[in-house]
Order: C-alpha cells, then structure tokens, then sequence
C-alpha cells in the first residue's frame, strides 16, 4: 500500500517491565529478540488492506477518465496553437491562447483536488488498518518473545541488515487477517491485470 504517505510506526517498544508484570509470571525471562517488518507492505497486503484500496481505486476510475479526457483536449489545442499559429491573426492568437491557459490551470485545479482527495482517503484507510494493527503486533509481539520490532518501511529510519528470522512481515499479515474474519479477495483471471499492492496517486499531465 499503495502512494506515499504511511502510518508512522518507527519503533514498537513494548515496555519490558510493565509489560510482563501483568502478562507473564515473574520467573519468566525477559525477552531480547528484536523483530523488523514492513508495516506499509503489511498493510497493503492484509485481505482488509487489498479489499480497501482497491474499493479506492475503482471509485477514483472516473475521475482519472476524466482528468485524461481533459488532458487530452488541452493537448489538442495546444498542438493546432502550435500548428497554425502563425497563420492566425493577433487577436485570434490571443484569444486561444487564453482559452488554453484556461484549460490548463482548470486542468491543474482538478489534479491537485483529486491528489488531495485521493490521499486523504488513502491515509485513512492506512490510519484505520494500522490502528487495529497495532494491537496485533503487540499480541504477536509477546507470543513470540520479540521485545522490540522497527519498522522498515521508512527511509528515514534505514536497517542496515537484519537476520531473515528476525522479519516478520509475513507473519503479521497473516495474524492481522486471522484476527479480522475478511475473506482474500478473488483472484483475477489468467491474463488480468492483477491489484496494485499499493494505491497510486492521479498523475499529472
């Protein structure tokens, strides 16, 4: 998922003393393990996540129709502009030019408005799923004896390496989706374009 704007997991701590004063008996051991994960890509994996962004993706299909459409009037204009310009006269010439500037900054108005709208409902998605996922995480968590798990999904907080046993990506999403009861999405058939993991912003022309 999809992009990009993410929830800002950077580091789960999960209070060791606090933690295990109530979860655990007091002989039990402190766990040491540090985990990592890719929270984006959990997120846009979970069978809630796919489900999610691709119900955003078919309900921006119109606006993206749209904005191509635009698009490609603009550049219909500007190319006969930059084809018979010279033939016209001074007033005619002024006049296009500013039916198509017009056009362009009505364009870039709908783009930005669509970007805005479409991240906006992105980032809530993101926000609602990582909520819940957080909770699994913890569970998860201290299951398996993990004290800490990072979050690698951001450029600005790099792991240099981790050991493949330490990566729990895989295993969050399946916990995520054992515990949310929302069926995989159907597969597509042979030859389908297959579901971006992740959404995409409108581009701009």
């Amino acid at each position: 998922m999809p992009g990009k704007q993410t929830l800002s997991i950077i580091v789960l701590s999960l209070g060791l003393s606090a933690l295990f004063a109530n979860s655990a008996p007091a002989q039990a051991p402190v766990p040491t393990k540090i985990a990592v994960a890719d929270i984006q890509s959990v997120i846009g994996n979970t069978n809630e996540g796919k489900k999610d962004f691709a119900d955003l993706e078919q309900k921006f299909t119109p606006k993206r129709v749209e904005l191509e459409s635009l698009k490609a009037e603009v550049d219909k204009l500007t190319a006969d502009l930059q084809k018979t310009g010279d033939k016209l006269s001074d007033e005619e010439r002024a006049n296009r030019i500013r039916i198509l500037e017009t056009k362009q900054k009505s364009l870039q108005r709908s783009v930005d408005d669509a970007q805005a709208e479409y991240q906006q409902a992105e980032q809530d998605i993101v926000n609602r799923i990582g909520v819940k996922l957080l909770e699994v995480m913890k569970k998860y968590a201290l299951d398996n004896g993990y004290a800490m798990v990072l979050d690698v999904s951001s450029p600005q907080n790099p792991v240099l390496w981790a050991d493949t046993n330490a990566v729990i990506t895989r295993q969050l999403v399946d916990a995520y989706n054992g515990q949310s009861n929302i069926a995989a999405p159907a597969t597509k058939p042979a030859g389908a374009t297959p579901p971006r993991p992740a959404p995409t912003t409108p581009k701009k022309p």
